[in-house]
Order: C-alpha cells, then structure tokens, then sequence
C-alpha cells in the first residue's frame, strides 16, 4: 500500500492547499450543525404549538 503523504504535516499542508481544504471542511461542518440545531429549534417550537392548539380544541369540545 501507497501512500499521497509522506508524513502528517505534509497531508495537513495538502501540496500548500491545506489551509483552503481545512477551511472549507470546517465551514461545511459549521453549516450542517447549524442546520441540524435550527432544524431541531424549530420542530420543538412546532410541536409545542402543536399542543397548545390540540389542548385549546380539547378544552373549546368540553363545552
């Protein structure tokens, strides 16, 4: 088996593209988190309307 790099610092340089590559590896895991966390957010915020409503539909039938 072959090797690209011949060492760790050489496959964090990326032939001096490194900085470009990690760059654009930490936005992409930055937006994912952020959509994954707003994603989350915003069901929880639904899903307590959600409640509300079906409690003031349950509480409007008792009537």
């Amino acid at each position: 088996m072959q090797f690209q790099f011949e060492s760790l610092s050489d496959f964090l340089s990326m032939g001096n593209y490194g900085f470009y590559v990690w760059l654009s590896y930490a936005v992409s895991i930055i937006a994912m988190g952020g959509l994954i966390w707003f994603s989350r957010r915003e069901e929880k915020q639904i899903m307590q309307q959600v409640k509300k409503e079906l409690a003031r539909e349950a509480q409007l039938n008792k009537k």
